[in-house]
This record gives C-alpha cells, sequence and structure tokens, in this order.
C-alpha cells in the first residue's frame, strides 16, 4: 500500500466518526442482506451516540481506528469474554478501500491486543450471507457454531460464531 495506513485506539470522542463511518459502510455490506428496516434499525441500536458510548463504558468494547492519509476508513472494536476468549465485536471498512490491507491490518492489531491481554482464542459472529465471512476465513477463522439471536422488534441475526487461536 503506498498511502501511509495508520491504526489508532479511539475513545469517546471518536463516537461521531464511528458511526459515520457505519451509516457509510453498512449500506453497501448489508445491502444484499438485511431489509433497509432491519438495517436502519440495527444501526440505531449499535451505532447511536449513547449505543456506542455504552459499548465503551459499561461494556468495556475497545475501538481502533484505520485511517489513510489522516482519513478515518475503517475501524473495529473487541473486547473479552473470559479470561482466555476475546470477540470481535465489529470490523468495518470503507468499500473504496477493500482490498487494500486495511481489513486485515485492523484484525492484526486486535489480535496482538487479544495476545498482549493474555487471551488465547479469538470469536466473532458474522452474517450466513455476508461475503465477509471468506476473508476471516482467509485471515485463518473456522466456523465453530451458528446461532441466532433475536435482537427485537421480529429481527434476527443469523449468523456463523467463527474463531481462531490467537
Amino acid at each position: 500500500m503506498s498511502e501511509a495506513l495508520v491504526i489508532r485506539s479511539a475513545d469517546q470522542d471518536d463516537i461521531p466518526t464511528i458511526g459515520f463511518l457505519a451509516h457509510q459502510i453498512w449500506p453497501e455490506a448489508y445491502k444484499n442482506i438485511l431489509s433497509k428496516d432491519q438495517m436502519d434499525y440495527m444501526l440505531g441500536l449499535n451505532y447511536s451516540p449513547d449505543a456506542l458510548e455504552d459499548q465503551i463504558i459499561n461494556k468495556e468494547h475497545r475501538f481502533i481506528i484505520a485511517e489513510i492519509e489522516l482519513e478515518e476508513v475503517g475501524f473495529a472494536s473487541f473486547g473479552p469474554i473470559t479470561d482466555s476468549i476475546w470477540k470481535l465485536h465489529k470490523l468495518y471498512v470503507l468499500p473504496d478501500v477493500h482490498g487494500k490491507g486495511v481489513g486485515r491490518a485492523l484484525l492484526d492489531m486486535v489480535e496482538e491486543e487479544v495476545r498482549t491481554h493474555n487471551g488465547a482464542h479469538l470469536i466473532l459472529n458474522v452474517n450466513k450471507f455476508n461475503k465477509a465471512r471468506f476473508f476471516y476465513e482467509a485471515m485463518g477463522f473456522r466456523i465453530e457454531k451458528e446461532e441466532v439471536n433475536d435482537i427485537g422488534l421480529g429481527y434476527v441475526m443469523d449468523d456463523y460464531v467463527m474463531g481462531k487461536d490467537v
């Protein structure tokens, strides 16, 4: 990659940026998977300022942001489930920078942080129809189980739970 890619820690001051990125990325990522109503519901549920603040403060999710030439182009969040098992909660990259190593760089940073905190296994949920599943497989994740979660208003998340030892 010729442009300078930087992965930095995010905090509460980055909540507007994370929300903005999610609203740019989700319509493309989920256009063939979720209805517009479900997408709007889930964006509000997970990316409103209050929801993001709750994730950072109360749920102990750690956020990182990817920048190319000082422009935010993606983000990830992760946190411990147990001492040894950690979860990648989110990993999203703007569509116009797909294939430039941004997702891999974010994931590498998450794995490094998990190892630094003595974590041994990293899990994630991915929608069964999301092509990101193939990215995760290429990064060494394997499907561990299937899971359907009720998220309210009659909507469910029909996911694979994937994992890998780090």
